[in-house]
């Protein structure tokens, strides 16, 4: 029977969810959804002294806004989980690793040690490049140098102690990994990890992810290439526990890499070069730090899901804009890179241009209307939905982000009070205020206000002046803009309206003649 595809996401509440992580759970719910199989959500919070407070809800918080939707686990809907494989939080499964830690010493494949942290930095400066392994373990305070009397009289003293996994030397050991081939590594290059710690009574990673995954019954682990050199270890553990045929399918995504130079793409970059790297504007509750985020910026979770799946992953034609759907459709671990992925943020903002240009007029009215009312909150002016749908019809081609409008279509709104000084230098002639003057005339007495109504007013009058359309209309536009810049002159005039138009140009004409 071909078995159910099961994936999980495990982060730990240690901060906000970096960007890479998001991919990763992004990768794992496009694989789980083409293949009809469960989403989960775990959250890995065995390393008690890193928790920051409100992690677990920013994390469940960033998975909704994006659209990756959880079937089992930790959710929005179900912050105490959902499904049939519970508790999803590891600091509430200890009784569970409690366990399986006396499977693994019972069997041989652990034994305890209480080496103290002078004890094994007295050994490092002692032994070049020491590590904790079949090597040095004999030389260590343990189960394994220690009576079984001696081991039990420390533990009943409340002496602090970890369980470590006893590596076989000299092995070869073999990982299949859907995305980078087969794999093998010799085990002499592993240490003995660390499995569990009486300090807190708590499993580390190895241990718990292995637990986890085993009884939660997962198909595959598709997690980021940082834990491959872990993999071996794990493959040793579920060999151990005797469940190496249940052992799910191993894949490894490439590192997100820095926009330039080399390395893995970290919170300095996004400061320095100025983009996000957090789904969601963070506030550190330990530090009083403020994190920026995608939502806050202004991109739409479409644009960031669209942009992270082609990091990384490569579709087999040229197309670019794929919907959540069609990513489903298209996915495939076969087609993710083995090499990292440079994080080009410039793209993330082309995507989010393109799906701006995808929204309605009167959509974008709408995200945009508390933006405009907070800058005209001074002002006794309150424009319909229906003009503010058109005026942004005329200038959305133009942006990135919906907060980027204001500085396009503020002239709508607002009657310039200053007048750019490169436009006058460049665009105001010596001749425009006598053309502004005539012009205005023309426009008083004109009731046509239509662009082509205008447009046949105007245009004949500068052939028979033979005044240049070029100067007439750039000093028309400085009128009513306040700069060379907008959209066509007659949808400029169209959205001011005739009483608002000659006002500016009035206004102008004091000004600058």
């Amino acid at each position: 029977m071909e078995r159910k595809v099961r994936v999980r996401f495990a982060p730990s509440p240690t901060g906000a969810l970096h960007i890479g992580g998001v991919r990763t759970a992004l990768f794992n719910y496009l694989f789980a959804r083409q293949h009809g199989g469960d989403m989960l959500l775990r959250i890995e919070d065995t390393d008690s002294t890193r928790f920051v407070p409100g992690a677990e809800e920013y994390i469940t918080e960033s998975l909704a806004w994006l659209g990756i939707e959880i079937d089992e686990g930790i959710c929005q809907d179900a912050p105490n989980g959902k499904g049939d494989h519970g508790p999803y939080r590891q600091s509430e499964r200890r009784e569970i690793y409690h366990k399986y830690v006396d499977q693994l010493l019972a069997s041989g494949n652990a034994y305890i040690a209480f080496d103290t942290p002078e004890q094994l930095e007295a050994k490092r400066a002692e032994i070049a490049n020491f590590q904790y392994d079949a090597r040095t373990r004999e030389q260590m305070v343990n189960s394994l140098t220690l009576s079984k009397e001696e081991v039990d009289a420390r533990i009943a003293a409340g002496e602090k102690y970890v369980v470590r996994f006893k590596v076989e030397p000299n092995i070869d050991v073999h990982v299949h990994d859907l995305i980078r081939g087969e794999v093998k590594i010799n085990s002499n290059i592993l240490d003995d990890k660390v499995l569990y710690k009486s300090a807190d009574d708590l499993p580390t990673y190895h241990l718990a992810n292995i637990v986890d995954d085993h009884l939660m019954e997962i198909s595959h682990v598709i997690r980021g290439e940082e834990w491959l050199p872990s993999a071996p270890l794990h493959v040793l553990l579920y060999k151990a526990f005797g469940w190496e045929d249940s052992m799910p399918q191993f894949a490894h995504l490439p590192l997100l890499l820095k926009p330039d130079g080399n390395g893995k793409l970290s919170k300095r970059d996004g400061d320095r070069l100025g983009f996000p790297v957090f789904p969601l504007e963070f506030h550190n509750q330990k530090d009083g730090s403020v994190s920026s985020g995608y939502r806050e910026e202004g991109y739409y979770p479409e644009a960031v899901i669209n942009f992270l799946a082609l990091l990384g992953w490569h579709a087999t034609g040229d197309q670019e804009m794929y919907n959540m759907q069609e990513l489903i459709e298209q996915f495939s671990l076969e087609r993710v890179s083995k090499s990292g992925a440079k994080f080009d943020y410039e793209k993330g903002k082309w995507f989010n241009h393109q799906y701006l240009q995808l929204k309605s007029n009167e959509e974008l009215a709408e995200q945009f209307l508390p933006i405009l009312e907070t800058k005209l909150s001074t002002l006794n002016t309150k424009p319909s939905l229906e003009v503010i749908a058109k005026v942004i019809g005329l200038t959305k081609d133009r942006v990135n982000f919906v907060s980027e409008l204001w500085e396009q279509v503020n002239f709508f709104f607002v009657a310039p009070e200053e007048y750019d000084e490169k436009s006058l230098k460049k665009r105001w002639k010596e001749d425009s205020p006598k053309h502004m003057t005539e012009m205005l005339s023309l426009l008083e007495g004109h009731e046509d206000w239509s662009a082509e109504g205008l447009d046949n007013l105007i245009m004949p009058w500068i052939a028979e002046k033979e005044y240049g359309v070029g100067v007439v209309m750039n000093a028309f536009r400085i009128c009513l803009v306040g700069a060379a810049r907008g959209p066509h002159i007659w949808n400029i005039t169209d959205v001011l309206g005739k009483e608002e138009t000659l006002k500016r140009v009035k206004t102008a004409l004091e000004k600058l003649a």
